[in-house]
């Protein structure tokens, strides 16, 4: 039989990509950096105004560089060039992404002018990191009702005296913002708002919202929040919460460690860092709180300093007080002083008196391979009977001879569970 081959006959300069459904061309210019979906224009007539109808417009630090010379910005050139990128744009704009790079500026009047454009366009997502001195975000930004996500870094945060919430945000991620003392004592309602993230905020404690269906919550170096307000909402079941100075302790408005503690029986998801530890543990904190934290289903233990007898102790309570802990996520950080003084608890026979019946998986990194470390990870694996996997990754820069023997010695410990799988991490991953 003679072989047949099957011809295909295409049409010369075929433009298949012109012919692809409208939402398809927009999700694809996207996706790629912006001056590229500029000059998509020069493609062919069906694409010359294609990119001025985009509904996501990205000024990022991608777009900055590009337009940078000897790495610096020119103020009027960034000015004029999104000026008239913004002044050719046809159609409504859903997303704006802006980096502002640091430059000198005499004032933001323009950057007011873009929000005001935003407000008009009924934008739903606005991205605004600011490298430049604090911005005052002007009326405009609280014009956009239909706002879904609000990302903002570095910015005064008064909203106008008539201002009564963003009834459609789902995600609030907040960035060196200042409250100011403007909203002391007024509620904002946020009906829709899932997710809200501080990091290094000032007068937090001014930020009074009403978020019923609120599930998460992480506060970063947020010395003047009242946590235990934040917290009295029913519907949050992922919280964290993190100093990274000792400084801050000064500063953070006293609260009772086992009211803030009782305060978490609906948390599913904890993560808690070493500094807040210690701040805890500065009142005496009882082995068994009044009210056990029974929904807690993943503990993150970070930058803990197993080592310092303070951080141990609480962390050690919060194990002893969580029944139904599944995850365990622990991130060591280099102890300071007094180690001796945890060696002698870890060593103590009854120091955590509680089986981790329900936990499954334990994750470590950071390890150095200190005797303190490994006497912890000792514990939980003799108090873990039904335990499935235990990774573990040590710290960078160790060498190889070092990662063998701690790894040699953590495979004899005892464990409580004999399906326990064991898996040693590369540092570099």
């Amino acid at each position: 039989m003679g072989k047949h081959k099957r011809r295909y006959v295409t049409r010369v300069g075929e433009d298949r990509i012109s012919n692809l459904p409208e939402h398809l061309i927009d999700s694809i210019l996207e996706r790629v950096p912006f001056e590229d979906a500029v000059k998509t224009s020069i493609i062919s007539k069906k694409w010359r105004y294609k990119w001025t109808s985009m509904k996501v417009l990205t000024f990022d630090n991608h777009f900055n560089a590009k337009i940078a010379k000897n790495g610096a910005i020119d103020y009027n050139e960034y000015i004029s060039t999104i000026n008239q990128v913004l002044n050719l744009h046809k159609g409504p704009i859903s997303k704006f992404v802006i980096h502002i790079p640091p430059m000198l500026l005499d004032s933001f009047e323009e950057i007011d002018e873009w929000m005001m454009l935003l407000s008009r366009n009924n934008a739903t997502k606005l991205v605004l990191y600011n490298s430049n001195r604090r911005y005052e975000l002007p009326s405009h930004v609280f014009s956009c009702l239909g706002l879904t996500e609000l990302i903002l870094e570095n910015c005064f945060f008064s909203p106008p005296l008539q201002f009564e919430g963003f009834h459609n945000l789902e995600e609030l991620f907040l960035l060196h913002i200042d409250f100011g003392k403007s909203l002391s004592g007024n509620q904002m309602n946020l009906p829709q708002l899932k997710n809200l993230h501080f990091l290094e905020c000032t007068n937090v404690h001014n930020f009074n919202i009403k978020a019923t269906k609120m599930k998460s919550l992480i506060l970063v170096t947020c010395p003047d929040a009242n946590l235990l307000q934040l917290l009295e909402n029913p519907s949050i079941v992922v919280f964290g919460v993190s100093f990274r100075t000792f400084e801050d302790f000064d500063r953070f408005e006293m609260i009772n460690s086992i009211s803030f503690l009782s305060s978490l029986t609906r948390i599913e998801d904890f993560l808690i860092e070493g500094n807040f530890l210690k701040f805890l543990s500065a009142e005496v904190i009882p082995k068994w709180f009044p009210l056990s934290m029974n929904s807690l289903k993943r503990l993150v233990l970070q930058d803990f300093e197993v080592g310092d007898l303070d951080q141990l102790y609480v962390a050690l309570c919060l194990l002893r007080n969580s029944p139904n802990l599944d995850t365990l996520r622990v991130h060591f950080e280099e102890p300071r002083d007094f180690v001796f003084l945890a060696l002698d608890h870890l060593e103590y026979p009854n120091c955590l008196d509680y089986t981790l019946k329900q936990l499954r998986t334990v994750e470590i990194t950071c390890l150095e391979g200190l005797k303190v470390e490994l006497l912890f990870i000792k514990l939980l694996l003799a108090h873990s009977p039904n335990l499935e996997k235990i990774s573990i990754k040590p710290i960078r820069g160790l060498n190889i001879r070092r990662r063998f023997a701690i790894a040699k010695k953590v495979m004899r410990f005892p464990r409580a569970s004999p399906k326990a799988e064991m898996i040693y991490l590369n540092p570099e991953k």
